[in-house]
């Protein structure tokens, strides 16, 4: 027998204005969370469609985050070399110019190279099959559907999609081989921070180019491994990508650090 018919929660901490921010913090995360991926809702809808347009929208807004995230992994790699090789020139490199000039050309790339995707189904008749094995919209299971030949489509998509992953991963390799042989002038102690600054960066490039350079780098075909890939880089990836930076970030450090000491001084009294 028990008298207790509920339990109290302390929660994460008992300061008020601790209290709201997280509330913040949290409601955020969560509503960007279910705000992204379609694929959630499907999981447990008796019907899980998408109209031919949304299917478009989805096909070039994944295809424009791509390329502009491979433009900034370039800038980050071409940052981490010129704050390693010529640490004295940074500031004057490095300008604000410059990483406006970065950032723009990332969503320009981005815009050219979603645009192209569409391109690419627009000349297609979608008549009959409208079943897609696959959770998202993307080239090749949607050229599964066309009502017409596309091996002749497949070369095109490895020129665009796949021609972009391998060339800009066999660049940032280069750029790292360079800045590996710079160290060879460097004190133990600055080699030991230039390969910690320049770690995360290469966590990122391998997560992202190598399931890039599976799906792309291919005969037009589906596989089994498919559908598991493209979940690694549509959500796993991201996320991971989040932590990496986060947990490598000292001033994020510094903030999480400060409000986990002052929650446990709260919740000593």
């Amino acid at each position: 027998m028990s008298n207790v018919t509920e339990f109290i929660l302390l929660g994460l901490t008992q300061n008020p204005q601790l209290q709201k921010i997280l509330f913040t913090v949290l409601l955020l995360a969560y509503l960007i969370t279910l705000a992204a991926p379609k694929m959630i809702f499907d999981l447990i809808s008796e019907k899980n469609t998408i109209s031919f347009s949304g299917c478009m929208t989805q096909l070039f807004t994944e295809h424009f985050f791509a390329a502009a995230e491979i433009i900034l992994l370039m800038a980050m790699a071409y940052d981490r070399y010129v704050a390693i090789c010529k640490p004295l020139h940074y500031m004057t490199i490095m300008n604000r110019q410059v990483c406006g000039f970065l950032v723009g050309a990332a969503g320009i790339l981005g815009f050219i190279h979603g645009g192209i995707q569409i391109l690419f189904m627009a000349q297609l008749p979608f008549c009959g099959p409208n079943v897609m094995d696959h959770f998202m919209c993307d080239l090749i299971p949607l050229l599964e559907l066309a009502c017409t030949d596309t091996h002749s489509l497949g070369p095109l998509i490895a020129a665009n999609s796949g021609s972009l992953c391998l060339i800009t991963f066999s660049m940032l390799v280069a750029s790292y081989v360079i800045i590996l042989c710079s160290l060879r002038s460097h004190s133990s102690e600055g080699r030991r921070k230039a390969l910690s600054t320049c770690a995360s960066h290469v966590t990122v490039v391998i997560l992202f180019f190598v399931p890039c350079s599976y799906l792309y780098l291919r005969p037009v075909a589906s596989f089994p491994a498919d559908k598991a890939v493209t979940v690694f880089c549509t959500l796993v990836t991201p996320m991971l990508n989040t932590l990496i930076y986060t947990f490598r970030n000292e001033e994020v450090k510094k903030v999480l650090k400060k409000l986990w000491d002052q929650m446990m001084k709260v919740d000593e009294k």
